[in-house]
């Protein structure tokens, strides 16, 4: 992770905010604004980290939800909002056997616009639980994506649940490139975002492997930064051009799919009810 912020700052120094026109858009599908964040990063300053980054939405989760709102209220043009069955960060362990999980999440749904239930951890035998069963069904109603962090263990069981589940993989399960090239064959409704990776693009050039996988499935991948920690907030920017920089050694149309095509595509189109 430290080349990849060596290498972005570097970029950075020399680019600058990201608002040239012919800077490649990033949607970036995998941010938090969590409580812990709300005083260091304040909203006007959050917004405009994401707006100087060049990206042209940035779909956000947040422990408790209250962050996602703040974020959308103020750039709506801006924030694709999901939502997190955290009420606070520690909840990431516990939460899947806290049937009182349910309600916050059936609460929030009738009250807010979202585009997905997530992120959220889960693996293996977990995910056949009762509180995650439950969300399963309450995206299924909602028609949502379901934001897994999970193994693919966990993913195979999520749709058993609902074949016609809709499951973006966080972190594309930190798993081999090969691996999930086999899930993205096994599930048409499978798509992976690439946060918090350095694998596919060491010193900004692309994996053989992972090469393959992108041009196998073009539209099923997208990038992320995820801001686990309020500091990430800062490297948002820096990672983006370290995204430019990988995608670049792609065909263009692949790398424009996977920096915004496929995340305005899929949940821009939500937002706007098309």
């Amino acid at each position: 992770m430290m080349r990849i912020l060596a290498t972005a700052s570097l970029l950075a120094l020399v680019w600058g905010p990201a608002r040239s026109a012919d800077v490649l858009p990033i949607f970036d599908a995998h941010l938090h604004y969590s409580h812990d964040a709300w005083q260091s990063v304040p909203v006007s300053e959050a917004v405009a980290i994401l707006r100087n980054a060049g990206l042209k939405r940035a779909m956000v989760s947040s422990s408790d939800d209250e962050g996602t709102q703040r974020l959308y209220a103020a750039a709506p043009d801006l924030i694709v909002p999901e939502l997190r069955p955290y009420r606070t960060r520690g909840e990431i362990g516990t939460w899947m056997r806290d049937e009182s999980v349910v309600g916050y999440v059936e609460e929030r749904l009738k009250k807010y616009r979202y585009v997905a239930i997530g992120e959220f951890h889960i693996y293996g035998a977990d995910a056949d639980l009762p509180v995650m069963r439950r969300l399963v069904q309450l995206a299924k109603q909602y028609g949502l994506f379901l934001h897994a962090h999970s193994d693919a263990d966990a993913v195979d069981r999520l749709f058993a649940q609902d074949p016609t589940a809709r499951i973006l993989w966080a972190h594309a399960g930190f798993a081999p490139p090969e691996t999930v090239r086999a899930m993205l064959r096994k599930h048409a409704n499978l798509w992976c975002d690439l946060a918090f990776r350095s694998d596919h693009a060491a010193g900004g050039k692309l994996d053989a492997a992972w090469r393959a996988a992108f041009l196998e499935f073009p539209d099923r991948f997208m990038v992320g930064t995820d801001t686990f920690t309020p500091e990430r907030w800062h490297y948002i920017g820096e990672h983006a051009n370290f995204s430019r920089t990988w995608l670049a050694d792609l065909p263009k149309g692949v790398a424009e799919r996977i920096a915004w095509r496929t995340g305005d595509a899929v949940f821009g189109r939500m937002m706007e009810g098309r």
